[in-house]
């Protein structure tokens, strides 16, 4: 499928946040507020989001990929609002510059990562003569052009995780969302995909949700910490390291600090 350019896509950055939240609530189930009065504001660069499970990360990610609705509040995605009664349909133009990897993502066991990848590409309406070398390009920046024409099927679990961060990147995305994105990948992988963020983190807004502190510590120069569905903490590493003491649990200075903010949350910047 090709898609024309339209004059928004050319058109000069008019927005100061790739990603713009105030008062921002999700809620799931009948009850539950997953993300309660969330105000964040991301830029370029590459951002860890580091929480306890069931902090409500996963909900946040999602929302901001727009699968989820806002409940209340405001979101606003390159400039453009993410509105709670907007149709599916709505965000069509957003999406084609939004990479996302969800925690888990589903595939066709018998394509070929190639073939994978190019149907999200397709998916993406990436311009169709384009498609080619996007898709080359992805696989190689996840280390997989040798293994592009095998099938999915016969991947490790770490390869599949790779060909889903490829799938994410093929649309030279403006926001890169990534929902635990190096489970399963060997620590030469991790040491690769580090690099791989920081590469992009040059021009791209990358929000990688994560419950490693070293790749956060590696890859990213801020830090978002996010507690019962609110900000807790959002400041570089350094930052984050010096909250905690030889007292605290962790192997690292930021280990240390993020154990110390999440049993004492009112030193942080933001509201518990």
């Amino acid at each position: 499928m090709t898609s024309a350019v339209s004059a928004a896509d050319i058109a000069p950055t008019a927005y100061a946040w790739e990603i713009l939240a105030t008062g921002l609530k999700v809620r799931v189930g009948r009850k539950r507020m997953a993300v309660d009065g969330l105000d964040l504001s991301l830029g370029t660069g590459v951002h860890g989001l580091l929480g306890p499970n069931g902090a409500g990360k996963t909900t946040l990610i999602r929302t901001l990929a727009t699968v989820l609705r806002p409940t209340e509040g405001s979101l606003e995605l390159l400039g453009e609002s993410v509105g709670g009664v907007a149709g599916m349909g709505e965000h069509r133009a957003l999406r084609r510059r939004i990479g996302y990897l969800p925690q888990e993502f589903g595939y066709y066991k018998r394509f070929t990562v190639r073939e994978f990848v190019e149907y999200m590409a397709w998916l993406k309406e990436v311009p169709k003569a384009e498609i080619p070398g996007a898709v080359q390009r992805a696989v190689e920046r996840v280390g997989l052009a040798d293994r592009a024409d095998e099938r999915m099927k016969a991947l490790s679990g770490g390869m599949v995780r790779r060909v889903g961060i490829a799938q994410a990147i093929v649309n030279d995305p403006t926001i890169l969302l990534l929902d635990e994105p190096t489970v399963g990948l060997d620590p030469a992988q991790r040491l690769r995909f580090r690099e791989l963020l920081q590469e992009l983190g040059t021009d791209t807004c990358v929000l990688v949700s994560t419950h490693l502190v070293e790749d956060v510590a590696a890859a990213c120069t801020d830090v978002v910490v996010f507690a019962e569905g609110r900000l807790v903490f959002q400041g570089p590493p350094d930052e984050l390291a010096s909250m905690g003491g030889p007292e605290h649990p962790g192997d690292s200075p930021l280990e240390r600090g993020y154990s110390a903010l999440l049993l004492n949350p009112e030193q942080a910047r933001g509201t518990w």
